[in-house]
């Protein structure tokens, strides 16, 4: 009985002290897939691999790259090893690292972020554009680009598919808020 409530008590400072992450995500080159990921309820990615991933999503992010670069490798020859992993890593990371309850941000091309929760795990939708998906439930409201500090703003608009955000938790959830 000690044990069971000493469990119960842990697991329930788990659920208090859980706290989201904040990741930026970029829905194809120059946002190209945001409006149509919005309106079907989704994040995604491509990077060429045409394939459902679902085998190879573990916890581990090196032993996915290890299985996933030569495949994406197929597809680009002319990349290196280097680009190859950075690229299956923003996949690992939009596949499977992104928990359900994280908070995404995904640029819509014009100044402003459309702000969701992925709802749900990762699934592959043949023939999509971006076939390598997470249910969201987006927001109705956007967040400006303008209304961010200057360092958000330099986080949110760096290099990659994915960028963690997370330092800024408490600034985003105000602008989320609309405060």
């Amino acid at each position: 009985p000690c044990l069971s409530r000493a469990q119960g008590l842990v697991e329930g400072l788990w659920e208090v002290t859980a706290v989201r992450d904040y990741f930026r995500v970029m829905l194809g080159r120059g946002s190209i897939y945001a409006d149509v990921c919005r309106q079907q309820g989704f994040i995604g990615a491509h990077f060429g691999i045409d394939q459902d991933l679902t085998i190879f999503l573990g916890d581990d992010q090196r032993e996915f790259n290890q299985q996933v670069r030569p495949i994406y490798l197929g597809a680009f020859p002319e990349k290196s090893k280097g680009s190859a992993g950075l690229s299956c890593g923003f996949l690992w990371t939009i596949s499977k690292g992104i928990q359900v309850g994280d908070i995404v941000l995904s640029p819509n091309g014009q100044g402003r972020y459309f702000v969701g929760e992925v709802t749900g795990d990762y699934r592959f939708v043949a023939g999509n554009e971006q076939p390598h998906q997470r249910p969201v439930s987006w927001h109705e409201e956007l967040v400006d680009r303008s209304d961010m500090s200057e360092s958000l703003r330099n986080s949110a608009g760096s290099i990659g598919t994915v960028s963690n955000v997370s330092k800024y938790r408490d600034e985003l959830e105000q602008l989320i808020k609309g405060e």
